[in-house]
């Protein structure tokens, strides 16, 4: 029976690579990756040499046929993303999923995550928390922020740079001026920065930098917390 690894990649630092994950990609057959020119620059860092192929959101459900073409001629395959665990926002659950229904056996090399690391350094509860990765840009958009605000787990939410003071006023307006909350960006990189304040003094803070850069998480505090 052939195995499909999910393969945790560096959300920056790429010394948070383990030696498994290394070791991994080196025996696979095949590496089915976010994007070929990004994990290019991983493979060649590590001396990697596997052959790879793209799988991403736009091809997923097209190149999930191929992948298990693969594993029915019994060779492994490994699934990588370009930052952090593959599925967790990231193409990945068709693949395990198919995997799974087909009879091939799903080992999952753990690693960095973007998500439970900015939930760590946020200051903010971690025993009860709920990811919402990417909330929708328009429709649903509204109803989804009025559930939230009466989420009483610590919330963690990706979003794009450019969107992150839009995101921090309507947080402001649907959870309250007053709700705690963290924005954590570069993390595990040289400029990495978790700021924690009332909603309303984070967007001001962020409103007022010339320009935002990096890959954002912002985690909020459940409606209980008042501390």
């Amino acid at each position: 029976m052939s195995k499909l690894y999910i393969v945790a990649t560096p959300i920056g630092n790429l010394s948070d690579f383990s030696p498994r994950a290394v070791e991994t990609l080196k025996e696979v057959a095949y590496i089915a990756c976010e994007d070929t020119r990004t994990s290019g620059k991983l493979f060649k860092h590590f001396g990697i040499n596997t052959p790879s192929f793209s799988f991403h959101q736009h091809n997923e459900h097209k190149k999930v046929d191929y992948l298990l073409q693969i594993l029915d001629s019994n060779q492994d395959v490994a699934l990588i993303s370009d930052a952090g665990m593959p599925g967790i926002s990231d193409p990945g659950f068709l693949a395990i999923r198919s995997a799974n229904q087909n009879g091939h056996q799903v080992i999952v090399i753990p690693g960095p995550d973007a998500a439970t690391t900015a939930l760590v350094g946020s200051g903010l509860p971690c025993d009860r928390y709920c990811f919402e990765g990417f909330l929708p840009h328009k429709k649903g958009r509204q109803k989804r922020l009025k559930e939230l605000a009466e989420e009483e787990r610590t919330i963690i939410l990706y979003e794009s740079p450019n969107r992150l003071v839009k995101l921090l006023g309507e947080v402001e307006e649907y959870f309250g001026s007053k709700r705690l909350a963290a924005v954590a960006r570069e993390l595990t990189k040289t400029f990495e920065e978790i700021v924690r304040a009332p909603v309303a003094e984070l967007k001001n803070e962020f409103a007022e930098r010339p320009s935002i850069k990096g890959e954002i998480v912002v985690v909020i505090a459940g409606n209980k917390y008042t501390e």
